[in-house]
């Protein structure tokens, strides 16, 4: 008995072992799953982008039109970046349709406000927007925040249809990271699945121009490196706010984004702990 309760105690010790020395993932995961996130992130961003200055430019040279706004919709071509705003009603017609280059200048636009029916990835896009309104009135998984607004983001990349809900911020000076969340769709373009992005609100006030990097961590279950809605709200805020770097951390990965060539580094926690013992090394004084 006695020799059983040892062999059972060092295979339990062994087990604990091998869980705390998790294998360090190989750089080519890491560059996998960098450079998906980033294309995501970046393509929600300038639709995020159209919609943003597209807004400002229909309603100072539309106010004629705007009582007769239902919504309005964002999506990239080859070329463009087009913000669409259509009319009430369940067959609705485009009442002004914003064409911005790819340059991201916000005087270099097109303003067409001539009726026409929605196109086809602009249908999609309406019936898309409709379907998480519908499940966001209805469904207790959204959870709303004082001082914020839910930013509804029909999204078509690459063929791959989805919704993205982000929090906004009713004020300015601030930056909104969390409660955000992912709708995938069927081929009906209604919604299947709701997945939570973050868990929790995370809120940085920068109104005394002063905060020059934002962290926050993704707990086990959720991402482990920065998510596509991170890198979206940091591209958004990061120049108005001067903020220069933003740092995501997980029990895997250590994302750090670097606003001023707007490029993800994803470091291993691994290779993370290396760097920071080797620093505390080369310079104890500063510790």
């Amino acid at each position: 008995m006695k020799k059983y309760i040892i062999i059972t105690f060092m295979l339990f010790s062994t087990i604990i072992t091998s869980l705390a020395q998790e294998k360090e993932p190989v750089r080519a995961e890491v560059d996998h799953l960098t450079d998906s996130v980033v294309t995501e992130g970046k393509a929600l961003y300038r639709s995020e982008w159209a919609s943003w200055h597209g807004t400002d430019v229909f309603l100072a040279k539309c106010k004629e039109k705007q009582n007769q706004i239902g919504g309005y919709v964002s999506y990239e071509t080859p070329t463009n970046l087009v913000n669409t705003f259509y009319s009430k009603g369940e067959k609705p017609v485009t009442i002004g349709v914003i064409t911005f280059g790819k340059d991201f200048n916000v005087q270099n636009y097109q303003l067409d406000t001539v009726t026409r029916q929605l196109n086809t990835i602009e249908k999609d896009l309406f019936t898309l927007r409709a379907a998480a309104f519908k499940i966001l009135r209805t469904d207790t998984t959204f959870k709303q925040y004082s001082g914020t607004t839910f930013n509804v983001i029909p999204f078509i990349n690459k063929g791959i249809k989805r919704v993205y809900i982000l929090s906004a911020p009713t004020s300015s000076g601030i930056i909104l990271f969390g409660n955000d969340y992912l709708l995938d769709v069927n081929y009906k373009n209604e919604v299947a699945s709701i997945k939570r992005i973050h868990n929790s609100l995370i809120s940085t006030d920068t109104k005394k121009n002063d905060v020059k990097a934002i962290f926050h961590t993704h707990i086990p279950g959720k991402d482990e490196i920065m998510s596509a809605t991170d890198i979206c709200t940091m591209m958004l805020y990061e120049k108005e706010n001067n903020v220069k770097q933003s740092y995501v951390m997980s029990r895997k990965y250590v994302s750090i984004w670097n606003a001023k060539d707007d490029q993800l580094v994803v470091l291993t926690k691994q290779a993370w702990d290396r760097i920071n013992n080797d620093q505390k090394a080369r310079h104890p004084d500063k510790q």
